[in-house]
């Protein structure tokens, strides 16, 4: 099989990149990142083509906050037309393209036209789903920013409409797509894997205090106001809430009506700080109001952390709620709460789920696992097509 790839940046494409150039399917892995970041994700030089002329300075203007939303959104429409047609110019022969989603429609339709299979690969819930649920939160917390730009949201759906398959990584993924009327026989689900080689426990929460812990970008979608809310009202004389991740514009509008005490704000940690963090809390809490499957869930189980989980972060792909972890309604601090209370209350309860997450986490498997999924999934649709 001849696979080509398509990805904004990196997010898990590079993981599959690599099972798949280990199994001998990889022709290419074409990327919005400049090659002197890219190196590091250990591919050939040869199977990976770079594109950064637009999303670099995209990425630098919002890391130094220059130029506001409209000038991002811009940068950001023009820049997945661009590599569009970049890699329609230069795309080989090949029996499935697969494309974050976003990206390569023309290049898409190229490759059905020459009898390949057109893969969408979206990492989260619908795009109108998405857009949907974030501009209530932004409604209930009277924030007054665009959720996002509607021509990438309609280029979304032409992907869509377009693409012979859309995978998504968890079930709820899945059901916004169900819900906003894409057909069932459209869908896959192939649900992360975790690199357990990297994360595992390098140490222990330490007695007598309470430690709870949030990673991931610090914004309104991710539900982090229902998070602070619930740590404010848990009972314990030594409780301390890490919030490990980078504060987005929409929550720092709406941060000082929120409760702040025993919060420290990290901003962006190294992966080596991230498993240490991992390993000597007591528990991560992750109440997102939408995302696919949010890959630090699995990371904080391979380190003994049990997870608190909203039933929007994939979690039930990941684990059984009152097993490994908790489950809970969106947009619920009291839920969050009494969850977390009962960790604290009860050490022997928190070393259960810390081992029951253990031994869980191994069984899902690494992204060995998931190439493996992935390779099965390609040979099914390219048997498919080949016989038509």
């Amino acid at each position: 099989m001849r696979i080509v790839q398509a990805v904004f940046g990196v997010f898990h494409h590079f993981e599959l990149a690599r099972e798949l150039e280990r199994r001998g399917h990889l022709e290419v892995i074409y990327s919005t990142f400049p090659w002197r970041r890219l190196q590091r994700e250990g591919l050939p030089p040869s199977r990976v083509k770079t594109f950064p002329w637009l999303h670099t300075p995209e990425f630098l203007l919002q890391r130094y906050r220059i130029g506001g939303q409209w000038v991002l959104d811009h940068l950001g429409y023009a820049n997945a037309l661009a590599f569009d047609e970049w890699m329609l110019r230069r795309i080989p022969p090949c029996d499935a393209f697969i494309a974050i989603s976003g990206a390569g429609l023309k290049t898409g339709r190229q490759v059905q036209r020459t009898g390949g299979v057109f893969i969408c690969d979206r990492g989260s819930s619908h795009q109108r789903y998405q857009e949907r649920i974030v501009s209530e939160e932004y409604r209930r917390w009277g924030v007054d920013l665009p959720v996002t730009d509607e021509r990438d949201t309609r280029r979304e759906e032409m992907i869509y409409e377009t693409a012979d398959l859309i995978t998504v990584p968890s079930g709820f993924a899945a059901r916004s797509f169900l819900e906003m009327g894409v057909p069932a026989e459209k869908l896959r689900k192939v649900p992360y894997g975790v690199r357990l080689e990297r994360f595992h426990p390098v140490g222990e929460p330490p007695d007598g205090r309470f430690e709870v812990l949030f990673a991931g970008g610090v914004s309104l979608r991710k539900g982090v106001p229902y998070l602070l809310e619930a740590f404010a009202a848990l009972r314990h004389p030594a409780k301390r809430l890490r919030v490990a991740g980078a504060i987005r514009p929409d929550l720092e509008a709406v941060l000082s009506r929120l409760p702040q005490e025993n919060v420290e704000f990290l901003g962006s940690v190294s992966q080596d700080r991230m498993i240490e963090l991992m390993s000597t809390s007591h528990v991560m809490v992750l109440p997102s109001v939408e995302e696919g499957l949010a890959l630090v869930q699995g990371q904080a189980m391979a380190c003994g952390c049990p997870v608190i989980a909203s039933t929007n972060t994939g979690s039930e792909d990941l684990f059984t709620d009152e097993v490994e972890g908790y489950i809970v309604p969106i947009r619920d601090s009291q839920a969050l709460t009494l969850r977390m209370q009962q960790i604290a209350e009860d050490p022997e309860l928190r070393h259960r789920l810390s081992e029951a997450a253990l031994r869980r986490v191994k069984s899902l498997g690494g992204w060995n696992d998931y190439g493996d999924r992935w390779e099965a999934l390609l040979t099914e649709v390219t048997k498919v097509q080949s016989h038509h």
